[in-house]
Order: C-alpha cells, then sequence, then structure tokens
C-alpha cells in the first residue's frame, strides 16, 4: 500500500457505496478507490496475511467490491504463478496501465473454446464477475482437448449480458455473461502450459481468500446487527448475547485458520506438500461458511422483521453474504478434505 494511504477512510467510503451499488450505481467508483489505495499494483506485494486481513476488512463494508479484488489478486497470482517468463512479459505489454482483473471459469450454454479450423474462439462465460469494470479476465479455454488458461481483453460492451444476473445478492458485482465466439487466436495470452490451471496449491490451494472474504462479511453482519441492537438499547439483553457470543468466538477461531492456510499455501513448503495446502484452504473455507449461515439465521432472529425491510442494512449484507456462501462444489471440498485427514496414520500427521 502507498505510505500515506490510512485503511480507515477507504472502509467508510465503501460502505457508504455499497447502498447504491446495490441499487445500480456502478461498482467503477469503489473500484477507483482501492486502486488509489495502491491495492491493484501492490496486491502481489503484500504477505499473505495481508492479503487476507485486507480482504476481510474490506468483505466487511461491501463484499462486492471485495469479491472483484480477489478475483483481481488471484489473476495476478495465476499469471506469475503459472507462466513462463515470456509469457509473463507478453501479458504485461497486453495489459497496458491501470488493468482490472477477473477470473472467468464457468461455462455458459456453449463451453469456450478454440476452433482449430478458424483459429477463432467459441463459447461464452457465466458467472462473469464485473462486467464493465473488469479490463481484462483469465479464461479457461478447451484447446485440441487440453483446458488452456488464456488472458483475454473483455472490454467489449456488446459481448456483455449483465441482464442475466438477477440474483437478490451481490447485485453489484454485474456477473453476467461475456460471449467470447468470434474472437481471433492471436487476440489472447496464453498462460501456463496446458492444463495447468487445476494443478495444486493454486487451485484449490488458494480458496483461503474466499474464507477471508466470507470471514469479513460476516464479521460485517455481526457488526451491523449489534449497531442496531445498541441503537435500540436491547444489546445487553442476555438473550442476544447468548445468541451472539458463540458466533463471535467462532469467527475468532476461524480467523487464526484462515490465517494458517494462507500462510501456508503461498509456502515454498505448500510446492512439496500440496494436498496439505488444499486440506487448510478448504477447511477455512467450508468453516467461515458454516459461520456465516449460522450468523445470517441469528441476524434475522436478532433484528426481527426490520431485518427484512428493503433498506435495512443488516438485511442487504445477509443477501450479499448468502450468494457468496454458494460457492460450487461445496459437497467435493468436504470430501476432499475428510480423504486427505483420514486417510493420514493421525490426525496430527496432517497439521503442516
Amino acid at each position: 500500500m502507498n505510505a500515506s494511504f490510512r485503511f480507515d477512510p477507504l472502509l467508510k467510503n465503501l460502505r457508504a457505496n455499497a447502498v447504491p451499488e446495490d441499487g445500480g450505481t456502478s461498482i467503477g467508483s469503489s473500484v477507483s478507490l482501492i486502486r488509489q489505495a495502491g491495492m491493484l499494483q501492490d496486491s502481489g506485494r503484500f504477505s499473505p496475511m495481508e492479503t487476507a486481513r485486507s480482504l476481510a476488512r474490506i468483505a466487511g463494508v461491501n463484499l462486492s467490491v471485495a469479491r472483484l479484488l480477489e478475483g483481481h489478486i488471484n489473476a495476478l497470482r495465476l499469471i506469475d504463478e503459472l507462466g513462463s517468463k515470456d509469457q509473463i512479459g507478453e501479458s504485461r505489454k497486453f495489459l497496458g496501465k491501470e488493468p482490472f482483473l477477473g477470473v472467468w471459469g464457468a461455462d455458459g450454454a456453449v463451453p469456450v473454446r478454440l476452433d482449430q479450423s478458424t483459429q477463432k474462439l467459441v463459447g461464452s462465460k457465466k458467472f462473469a464477475s464485473g462486467l464493465g469494470t473488469v479490463t481484462h479476465a483469465l479464461v479457461s479455454v478447451d484447446v485440441a482437448s487440453s483446458l488452456q488458461l488464456c488472458l483475454v481483453n473483455v472490454g467489449d460492451t456488446a459481448r456483455q449480458d449483465s441482464a442475466v444476473w438477477s440474483m437478490t445478492g451481490m447485485r453489484a458485482t454485474r456477473s453476467g455473461v461475456y460471449d467470447f465466439t468470434g474472437l481471433n487466436a492471436e487476440e489472447v495470452v496464453r498462460i501456463g502450459p496446458p492444463d495447468s490451471y487445476m494443478t495444486e496449491p493454486t487451485f484449490i490451494g488458494g480458496v483461503w481468500r474466499i474464507a477471508a472474504l466470507q470471514l469479513g462479511a460476516t464479521l460485517g453482519l455481526l457488526d451491523s446487527v449489534t449497531a442496531h441492537l445498541a441503537g435500540l438499547d436491547r444489546l445487553k439483553a442476555e438473550a442476544q448475547l447468548i445468541r451472539l457470543t458463540p458466533l463471535a468466538m467462532r469467527a475468532m477461531a476461524a480467523e487464526r485458520l484462515v490465517n494458517r492456510a494462507a500462510e501456508f499455501a503461498e509456502s515454498d513448503l505448500a510446492r512439496a506438500n500440496p494436498e496439505s495446502a488444499v486440506a487448510l484452504s478448504a477447511s477455512a473455507r467450508l468453516l467461515t461458511e458454516e459461520l456465516g449461515l449460522q450468523t445470517i439465521a441469528a441476524a434475522e432472529q436478532s433484528v426481527g422483521l426490520s431485518h427484512f425491510d428493503e433498506g435495512s442494512e443488516s438485511g442487504r449484507m445477509a443477501r450479499d453474504l448468502a450468494v457468496y456462501l454458494r460457492q460450487a462444489g461445496r459437497d467435493a471440498l468436504v470430501l476432499r478434505v475428510g480423504a486427505h485427514v483420514f486417510g493420514a496414520r493421525s490426525i496430527w500427521d496432517i497439521l503442516p
């Protein structure tokens, strides 16, 4: 971050932006704020714990912009980790000044592939977060039956369809469909060798960042609920304390796990022990999901009917969190963690 940067004013401004962005105002002004803070240019230089804490703090006031920031950080990480020296150099020239990146993996009705006869792309990506704000995206493309990660300029508004994004939460991310049909092969930069995108510890081993966002958004929701109750002089009621205190305790434990997963996944040890990185990061992601769901339920009980008012801050934050918690492949993550944990001679052996 810039030496003169102060975190609290950024959080205040991002929190203020969350309401109009939920209503349809472009999230671009919030992206500009994190750019001015040096968080886009310098994100690769942060320590894992600094990254986890920054993502969590931003998610606590504006989960949508935090989600886009995580995508940018993930893209930079994948380019540097998987790309060859020539690919990294080419990508830097391709990106130009002040890019904002995303990672789009979910295929649309027609999966994205390279037509070998025409050397043009065919197909689309759905849940493409940041339409109109993300300038370039890392996209998984089927090339000769292999999965190739490609860096593509996604600024063409004619290819964007955000109208299909009609979720009750995370509205500001504008996570619609992007059509890549007709793009020439020379218009993309290949990153990494074929089938390297899903290798570890950079794939599931990187979901500690998702866990950080889930934890931060959960704590933000808890803050909103407690502020509401304090304003009504109901925070010290025994029923409220009994309901909310266990959530705060679990959040403190979850933060330690998120930080541990972040540090290990970004260490040299993770390359030698990729399944340990997967197990730690996936465990953090699953734990923070459970905590988030418990906090949403507690918010509904604690705030009551006003929580469901259209103008309720806790209601809006809960809607965003509920949508974000529904990351793909939850059951597969549980099975993968279980196979690693119970495949060891002793549960102590899995602790890196």
